[in-house]
């Protein structure tokens, strides 16, 4: 009997041992595709050579820094709309006006303004991580019980303290959700700029491989990338299972 934590990985090692043996009968030859194993060999040669984690700091350094820059950015425009209706109505057309610009959109105007480099890169992905944050908090504000804000009224807390001791409390299962969205698009972001145009990081790693005509080592990067993105979330599902109840992520998106 397979244990139930195993049994997820039975498709992927099903896959990789298909591949496998599909590249070595048709002896693979592609400047695109290797065999798992040569791509197992070149993650092994980046780790060796410690460019794969120079690289993986850089990324990682990016996007944390654009998703808490963006992030808090949201979390505050979010909070304020949940609570003030008008201020809501009239931001409405300008938040909805700006929401659907793809973040990669910006690269000519980022990079004219900041040139390359972290400052460029961190711009774009706090924009992408802005808009999750603040629809996510908009919305926790607004179903917040209303008697908890009856309590605070008759309690004649300060708006200050309303926020940060009934509001906050209140949304921080949603918040943390919209957060944990917001990381996994500002990882998905900084790869997506350091491939189109920075070049820094793990993107710049891929690009570099495939200018070298290296399909093993860019697909190594591909698949560390995964690995980084897997953990990351597996971290903040575990942190989200810890901090609140079961209420507060049952039927979360894994």
């Amino acid at each position: 009997m397979i244990p139930r934590r195993m049994r997820a990985l039975v498709v992927p090692v099903a896959v990789l041992l298909t591949l496998e043996i599909w590249a070595r009968l048709v002896h693979l030859q592609s400047d695109a595709l290797a065999p798992p194993s040569a791509v197992a060999a070149a993650l092994f040669e980046a780790f060796s050579d410690g460019a794969i984690l120079i690289a993986t700091r850089d990324t990682l350094v990016a996007a944390f820094a654009g998703l808490l820059t963006g992030g808090a950015i949201g979390l505050a425009l979010g909070i304020a709309l949940g609570l003030v209706t008008v201020l809501d109505r009239l931001l409405e057309v300008t938040i909805e006006a700006l929401r659907p610009i793809p973040s990669i959109a910006l690269l000519p105007i980022a990079l004219i303004a900041l040139g390359f480099g972290y400052r460029m890169e961190i711009a774009i992905t706090g924009f992408a991580c802005v808009w999750p944050m603040l629809i996510m908090s908009r919305d926790a504000v607004r179903g917040i019980e209303p008697r908890l804000i009856e309590v605070a009224r008759a309690l004649r807390l300060s708006a200050p303290d309303r926020v940060t001791k009934i509001i906050i409390p209140a949304a921080l299962p949603r918040i943390f959700l919209a957060f944990r969205l917001a990381a996994g698009i500002a990882l998905i972001v900084a790869v997506t700029v350091e491939i189109t145009i920075n070049p820094i990081g793990l993107g710049a790693g891929i690009m570099t491989a495939q200018q070298a005509l290296r399909p093993d080592l860019m697909l190594a990067y591909l698949v560390w990338i995964g690995i980084v993105g897997s953990a990351l979330n597996s971290a903040l599902v575990l942190a989200q299972r810890h901090w609140f109840s079961r209420a507060a992520w049952i039927g979360s998106p894994a």
